[in-house]
């Protein structure tokens, strides 16, 4: 039952018609051009959203599409409603356009909607005035009922009308480019879409120093990347006068894969882009920008929009369209960043640590294919702790969060104490639970021995050597002991000092310190690894404002920690 249905379905769909540039030269192509960017979020994206734009939230999206840098700014369909007019004349009025901007809008192949449009954007400085219609044989034939010149004469009696009302606006000034999309280009058999356009152009582009903007809009995305580049390698070679012509695409990402389509089509010779940021727009949105952009950045490439506050921007976008940004989505999401595994945290803790003590300015960090610095992201997210964790997480928390540099065997140690941890609360661990662990384990030990007063002299003896002399009260829980000694250093003369205990068995095996903070109230870590009687490695941490004492009780710390050791 299941199968015989599982085939009707397949028996359903049928692979789109592929249509090879016989030159194929774009997969040798290595040249990464940099597009003209058009942001067609205003409409394209807006006209997707459960609930639209209102007029405010169009101007501060405006701004926001200026300040990362756009210079062609898609701003509606004017002729749709009083709203859009309106909004597009107050955004002209108010004079909130720079004057490098060109404000993009869109008409049907009416004559009605153009002369309407025309209106709207009267006395604007900068203008894309894009009108489409759907050429398509499923639109012509299901839609329109109407053949190949039907549409064709449609486009072109508009055309007529944009060139009439086009020429007045520019002998009054108006900076005027025109644009047209063949809607449902990658439906449509490639040699009918240049044929459309060869006479659009005719009409619009007549000579070199006038070039228009043909548009090639994925309206549903059908094809494989490669076909998508093949089509428009296609394209450009065959289109007559192509030199008058800026190609643009308008891809969608019915198939996932938009943003593939367009990288390769720029590849197969497209020159600009339409699409919005994070993909928004109609059914599963239209191309990413952003992801387009920062790939860009990746490859070394200055894209030429800047995402250096990409969370600032996030924000922005998910208030105003009431949209919210995946937490896996590319360079934006707010896990991209994010390592749980212990191999990937070791790796990146190694990465950032070599980038740091060689110099290097060439970023080559594992795992992370960009600096999160350098789209205002901190390290905070990176490394975050669960069970899949490894000793490198907590040990990149401790010395990020908290100035914590732990020696590497200690680092073993407290990745095993973090790990159980995790398994017995079976979640996530804060940062504040892992420091609340490391100061538990290894700093916030008393008992049974507590240092309750301690004296340091420094002296040299007759052939010129150091010897330090150490003289204090050693607490062993309400018993007092006062000892002393002296030394090569600080570690040698305490355990001189403890001889006569019974803690005089334990061997010191390794020393490292560090300062904690910074300035005049920084503060001393001393990480202090022992053997004990019965031959075990037992680590203590020291903290004080004076390394020798920093020394003598991370020393104490180890030895109660192997006390309570023996006592379990």
């Amino acid at each position: 039952m299941k199968a015989a249905m599982y085939e009707n379905i397949v028996g359903k769909y049928s692979s789109p018609r592929i249509y090879k540039s016989k030159l194929r030269l774009w997969p040798d192509n290595t040249e990464r051009r940099v597009p003209r960017w058009c942001s067609v979020d205003m409409r394209d994206g807006n006209q997707a959203l459960v609930r639209p734009m209102s007029a405010e939230d169009k101007i501060k999206f405006f701004k926001l599409l200026v300040h990362l840098g756009f210079k062609e700014i898609e701003l509606g369909y004017p002729s749709s409603s009083g709203t859009e007019y309106s909004f597009i004349r107050r955004l002209i009025d108010g004079n909130y356009i720079p004057d490098d901007v060109y404000i993009q809008v869109l008409a049907p192949a009416r004559e009605v909607f153009i002369r309407r449009t025309f209106e709207a954007v009267k006395g604007a400085k900068n203008v894309i005035m894009h009108f489409y219609n759907n050429i398509s044989p499923l639109q012509r034939r299901v839609v329109f009922n109407t053949d190949l010149e039907g549409v064709t004469q449609l486009a072109v009696n508009a055309a007529k009308v944009i060139k009439e009302c086009g020429d007045e606006c520019r002998a009054e000034g108006m900076n005027l480019i025109y644009e047209y999309s063949p809607e449902s280009f990658t439906s449509t058999p490639p040699d009918e879409a240049i044929y459309v356009c060869r006479q659009i152009m005719d009409i619009l582009a007549p000579n070199d120093g006038d070039k228009m903007i043909i548009n090639l809009p994925s309206t549903v995305e059908n094809l494989l990347p490669n076909h998508f580049a093949d089509l428009i390698e296609y394209f450009i070679s065959k289109l007559p006068n192509r030199e008058r012509a800026v190609i643009s695409i308008h891809p969608h990402n019915d198939r996932g894969t938009g943003v593939a389509a367009a990288e390769l089509a720029i590849l197969a010779g497209a020159e600009r882009i339409e699409g919005t940021l994070f993909g928004n727009g109609e059914r599963t949105g239209n191309v990413d920008l952003v992801t387009l952009a920062l790939n860009m950045l990746v490859a070394g490439i200055d894209p030429g929009l800047d995402f250096t506050d990409i969370l600032s921007v996030r924000s922005i976008y998910e208030e105003l369209t009431g949209m919210t940004v995946h937490e896996r989505h590319p360079y934006a999401g707010s896990l991209v960043f994010t390592a749980f595994s212990g191999a990937h945290q070791d790796a990146i803790n190694k990465g950032l640590h070599q980038m740091k003590e060689s110099g290097r300015k060439e970023w080559a960090v594992p795992y992370l294919p960009i600096d999160p610095e350098d789209l205002g992201r901190t390290y905070d997210s990176i490394i975050r702790i669960n069970s899949q964790s490894g000793k490198g997480g907590a040990a990149f928390i401790l010395e990020t969060q908290y100035g914590y540099n732990l020696p590497r065997a200690m680092r073993v140690e407290f990745g095993k104490i973090v790990q159980e941890e995790t398994e017995r609360c079976g979640t996530e661990l804060s940062y504040d639970r892992i420091f609340e662990l490391f100061s538990s384990t290894y700093i916030d030990i008393q008992k049974p021995y507590r240092l309750a007063k301690y004296k340091f002299d420094d002296n040299t003896d007759r052939l010129g050597h150091s010897v330090v002399s150490f003289s204090g009260i050693l607490n062993y829980n309400e018993t007092e002991y006062l000892i002393s000694g002296s030394g090569n250093g600080p570690i040698d003369a305490f355990f001189n000092a403890v001889q006569n205990l019974d803690i005089s068995d334990y061997h010191f095996v390794s020393y490292s310190e560090h300062a904690v903070s910074s300035g005049s109230d920084s503060k001393a870590a001393a990480y202090i690894e022992l053997k004990t009687p019965l031959g075990k490695t037992v680590f203590g941490v020291g903290l004080s404002h004076n390394i020798y004492k920093a020394s003598i009780k991370g020393i104490i710390c180890a030895i109660n920690r192997a006390l309570a050791a023996d006592e379990e």
